[in-house]
């Protein structure tokens, strides 16, 4: 299923990724940047959870919408990250983490699968506490101001990117802990 709303609301947050870097090449002022590039991260990041639900909802799961739902959101968030990183939000190293673990684990899930261990390395919830972590982090530190005259999102968006970051780390020793057993049945 190519074409349907649950999966082109998942093509729509792989869309959004030009649009997202765009708004930071035209001529606006910062502050009209990043609350823009803010808006548009929160809208198609919650697309995440509405393809989800409108799949269930219409009976249009796919194997194909089961693949390109992470993929989506992978792309989005490293996006953003390298986004960030360019506009000295966030570190280099946060970074590297982050995109270094979702090739990592997105390789392990791929090989896993293949030698039919797949369950071994199911979304655990740690990886969903990382998930979180990154996407309250990111539109904090794209806003990069003060919300509501009190909230002083950069900051908060460091402590959460690398909260974000240390969950990472933990989320790829615990699906690697769990893919160990299977890594050494194959290698005898």
């Amino acid at each position: 299923m190519f074409l349907t709303i649950p999966t082109l609301l998942t093509w729509a947050r792989i869309a959004a990724i030009p649009l997202i870097l765009a708004v930071f090449y035209l001529p606006w002022t910062t502050a009209t940047q990043n609350l823009i590039a803010t808006v548009l991260f929160v809208l198609f990041a919650l697309t995440d959870w509405l393809d989800g639900w409108l799949a269930r909802k219409l009976h249009q799961t796919s194997a194909f919408g089961a693949f390109l739902d992470p993929v989506a959101d992978k792309f989005l968030v490293c996006a953003s990250v390298l986004v960030l990183v360019h506009l000295g939000r966030v570190d280099v190293f946060v970074a590297l983490i982050i995109i270094g673990r979702e090739i990592a684990i997105s390789a392990l899930r791929e090989w896993m699968a293949q030698i039919g261990a797949a369950a071994s390395v199911a979304v655990h919830m740690v990886g969903k506490a990382k998930t979180m972590a990154q996407m309250v982090a990111i539109p904090f530190l794209l806003y990069d101001g003060r919300l509501f005259g009190r909230i002083d999102t950069r900051a908060w968006g460091v402590v959460l990117i690398w909260l974000a970051a240390v969950l990472t780390i933990w989320s790829m020793a615990y699906y690697l802990r769990r893919a160990v057993p299977e890594i050494r049945a194959r290698a005898r």
